[in-house]
């Protein structure tokens, strides 16, 4: 796995939460683009480790009643924003009490309010990725539920509109022609808990 040079943390290297009172990492953010895998390798993850797993999409569909493709459509893109920043700020509080794996959608990383919260919060953010055709392939299936999800051309571009911010302050996991069960095999050893499972 090669690590962008801007990213936080080595590749190679145990992350362990940073500042004053620095102990085991209690909780893990995964970002990318669409199709990186974030919700599947999120859920294998907690799985292994006996965690609780949050899709912030997820939650705030639970909080509104209504699919992310609905609030888009009816509320546009920018209050479903409003929405995700205002979850992502609760689930954050929480934390200290339940050890847990979040899967942010493919946007809430863009937003500079979401990111400055997780900056804060100093847990550890890891991008998964993937290269652009495979990650259209993999969201093929799913194109009716995706709202960005609109052409191949539109699909390429914004990835690559949005690359280098997912880069910055993140370490990156390659999911390239990986199996979701190796990718969170690889994203326990990052944290130093290769030893941590369900049963442990």
């Amino acid at each position: 796995m090669t690590t962008p040079s801007d990213v936080s943390h080595p590749s190679n290297a145990p992350l362990h939460k940073s500042g004053a009172g620095c102990g085991p990492v209690q909780a893990v953010f995964l970002v990318g683009f669409m199709g990186a895998g974030k919700t599947s390798v999120g859920r294998a993850l907690a799985a292994a480790l006996g965690w609780r797993f949050v899709d912030l999409d997820t939650r705030v569909a639970a909080r509104s009643g209504r699919s992310v493709a609905e609030i888009f459509e009816r509320d546009g893109e920018l209050a479903f924003r409003k929405m995700e920043h205002d979850e992502l700020r609760g689930l954050l509080t929480e934390l200290d009490t339940s050890n847990t794996v979040v899967s942010l959608g493919g946007g809430a990383w863009m937003q500079p309010a979401n990111t400055a919260l997780l900056r804060e919060s100093s847990l550890p953010v890891l991008f998964l990725d993937a290269p652009v055709e495979e990650l259209w392939q993999r969201c093929l299936p799913e194109q009716k539920t995706r709202p960005l999800l609109q052409s191949e051309e539109a699909f390429r571009e914004l990835y690559a509109a949005r690359r280098k911010a997912y880069a910055e302050g993140t370490v990156l996991v390659d999911t390239q022609e990986r199996s979701i069960e190796q990718v969170a095999s690889q994203i326990r050893l990052l944290l130093g808990l290769a030893g941590t499972s369900a049963t442990t």
